[in-house]
């Protein structure tokens, strides 16, 4: 039972998410052109994109730098104090710069912005003022929409840091689908992680290529027996390179509860003549998808030309960070 005092609290939750929430839908419903020219500005960027912003714009813009750089675009926070005091060296004519002022009116911000003048930097302003003087000074600029904080007080920043991350990661996104960004290039940005190695992981990297349980189809299921017995529970069906069918353990144990004389059969005739196939250059994450679809422990790897170039087994893959 809810007693009156976490009723209040609740009730005090969902204000807060309520107001940004429908800030982010009302910034959703208002972009437009100069979103547009934001993008393209960013796409085209030739040196890094600058981020910059006091206090808690200044957390966000940290965040801001940082998606931007993972997806592809060279990004990096400045301080506006300390880019007066010697760290506007890092900056270049070709850069393009993101500042970020709920009022448009902050003083350390402001003197950014003649610097960045002189220098040429084209300025992408993110604020909620529209007239304000970061606005008439720079290049785009986006409209925060924040009327309200959901702090009781209007005063923390609460609503416009929501909004204004969520519409940074819009840019980054657009940016990057503007620029053809794919998941591999992500991949080479985050090789250390559990992401990085899903990404990464190709058939090829994993398979067994050496050694491989193969048979012709004239041979008998008393010798794809033995393959099934040491080989991981596969044994793969071979003609002139190319795979003709696949015996699995699991085909085995059906077959036991049909006939009890099987090991003089041939295999040609209890094999699976159109089994799954894996590619070398596929990710692994994609075919982990169709073994685990499929009830699948290990399947043939071939190459372009549809020879046989290898086994991969499902337990490897998973351990390889495939999944």
């Amino acid at each position: 039972m809810i007693t009156s005092e976490a009723a209040i609290i609740l009730e005090r939750g969902r204000r807060v998410l309520g107001l940004e929430a429908d800030a982010l839908r009302a910034s959703e419903a208002a972009l437009g052109e100069e979103f547009v020219q934001a993008v393209h500005l960013l796409a085209e960027c030739r040196g890094r994109v600058i981020v910059a912003g006091v206090g808690k714009s200044g957390l966000v813009a940290r965040k801001m730098a940082a998606t931007f750089t993972s997806t592809g675009t060279p990004a990096m926070f400045l301080h506006p104090v300390e880019s007066v005091h010697g760290d506007l060296g890092i900056v270049g004519p070709d850069d393009v710069a993101i500042l970020i002022s709920k009022s448009g009116e902050s003083e350390e911000l402001l003197g950014l912005i003649e610097a960045l003048a002189r220098l040429g930097v084209r300025m992408i302003a993110m604020t909620a003022v529209a007239s304000s003087r970061l606005a008439r000074h720079a290049t785009v600029t986006l409209d925060l929409l924040v009327k309200e904080e959901a702090c009781p007080h209007d005063l923390a920043p609460t609503t416009s840091t929501t909004v204004t991350m969520g519409l940074g990661d819009a840019l980054a996104v657009a940016v990057l689908q503007q620029k053809g960004f794919q998941a591999e290039d992500f991949a080479r940005f985050h090789p250390g992680g559990a992401l990085g190695r899903k990404l990464l992981t190709r058939v090829r990297d994993v398979m067994e290529q050496t050694n491989l349980p193969t048979l012709d189809r004239g041979a008998t299921m008393r010798e794809a027996v033995v393959l099934l017995a040491g080989r991981r529970g596969i044994a793969v069906v071979v003609e002139q390179e190319r795979v003709s069918g696949v015996v699995t353990a699991g085909d085995l144990s059906r077959l036991l509860q049909r006939q009890a004389d099987v090991l003089s059969m041939p295999v040609a005739s209890v094999m699976t003549a159109t089994p799954r196939l894996a590619v070398d250059h596929e990710l692994g994450s994609a075919v982990v998808h169709r073994m685990e679809t499929h009830g699948i422990m290990a399947m043939p790897v071939i190459d372009a030309e549809e020879r046989l170039v290898g086994v991969v087994h499902l337990h490897d893959l998973m351990r390889a960070g495939a999944v």
